[in-house]
């Protein structure tokens, strides 16, 4: 009878795979995909003291810069790893709770979730228990390389050597692979974040004019670029802020050249992640990688020109993953799900 029970409950249950980004959190649900992909932000609102969350992933984005004071929007990731523990807590139940729905029996699956090849002991414990805190049976972790590289459909589980960049909003990993193992990994606190940062400062310090981080996130995506303009100076983008001499709102003009230079550096200390990577590769699997190439994944692979600035860098073929935004969470969704990648989980 009691295995009857336990198998009822075991149908009862879907494992969850969570993509807990910096950016945005995908949730892979077992059987049925990717089910839910929204910005990682929660707004906080404080009532006599009182805090509760007043909204959770896309509807909390559009409030961050406009909130009143007693309602703060907060990016509960920092880096690619929890710096509020509370907050990512009521992120991840609000996520589980939004994918299962109503139904109770669906309230206590594996939950498997990816963190960065770098993060420390005491950051994947946070994680950790803020999933079994969120109601999860039993939580597994994956590397994020790993997941992005099993996403994009690399041969993970082959004697080869592979290399997979995968730009997040808050690190970017870069990872040789090879027989379910990373051979080499290094995490560069580099990403999305810091390409909006830089953007900011550029606008801020060559036009006096301050603007916020979704509008830097907005002229990155549709205007981003890594290499300079062939004729110099690309297409023109207005940009509304605040002027920092009068303090008055403000229209200016730049060009996406200007944009290309403001990204010079991030994009410098990606490549040079890459290089220190190469370097540090064994003979064998850099013979690999020489007719593998490279495969960028994460949102930073659809920056303009990234793939043709790095053949050129390092001289390997370096392609763009299929769907680079959910490689992560595709993956770590399969790691769950197919028994040939069970082994590069990590029971915590």
């Amino acid at each position: 009878m009691a295995g009857f029970f336990s198998r009822f409950f075991k149908f009862g249950t879907q494992n969850i795979a969570i993509d807990l980004g910096t950016a945005n959190t995908l949730v892979y649900v077992q059987d049925r995909g990717i089910v839910l992909n929204e910005p990682s932000v929660v707004a906080i609102e404080t009532i006599n003291g009182v805090k509760r969350v007043k909204a959770v992933g896309d509807d909390a984005k559009m409030m961050m810069g406009k909130t009143p004071d007693s309602i703060e929007a907060i990016r509960p990731l920092r880096d690619g790893v929890i710096a509020d523990i509370e907050v990512a807590e009521e992120m991840i139940k609000y996520f589980i709770k939004k994918v299962n729905g109503s139904n109770r029996l669906l309230s206590y699956p594996e939950i498997v979730i990816c963190v960065p090849s770098g993060s420390t002991s005491v950051e994947r414990r946070a994680i950790r228990d803020a999933a079994s805190n969120a109601g999860a049976s039993q939580v597994f972790l994956i590397l994020e390389p790993m997941a992005a590289a099993i996403g994009a459909d690399m041969p993970v589980t082959e004697p080869v050597g592979s290399m997979v960049v995968d730009i997040g909003g808050g690190t970017t990993e870069v990872a040789v692979l090879s027989l379910r193992g990373l051979a080499y990994t290094t995490s560069v606190r580099v990403g999305g974040d810091k390409m909006d940062e830089a953007i900011v400062s550029y606008v801020r310090r060559h036009h006096n004019l301050l603007i916020g981080e979704s509008t830097a996130e907005r002229i990155k995506k549709d205007y981003g670029i890594a290499v300079m303009p062939a004729d110099g100076v690309g297409e023109t983008i207005h940009i509304k802020g605040r002027d920092l001499v009068n303090g008055v709102p403000k229209e200016i003009t730049i060009t996406q050249a200007n944009i290309a230079e403001a990204l010079s550096e991030p994009i410098g200390a990606i490549v040079e992640g890459v290089r220190i990577a190469l370097e540090n590769t064994a003979p064998e699997l850099a013979a690999d990688i020489v007719d593998q190439g490279i495969v960028l994944t994460g949102g930073g692979a659809l920056i303009r020109g990234l793939d043709e600035h790095l053949r050129d860098e390092t001289g390997l073929p370096v392609s763009v993953a299929e769907d680079p935004l959910s490689c992560v969470a595709i993956g770590t969704g399969r790691a769950m799900e197919d028994p040939i990648y069970r082994g590069v989980l990590i029971s915590t």
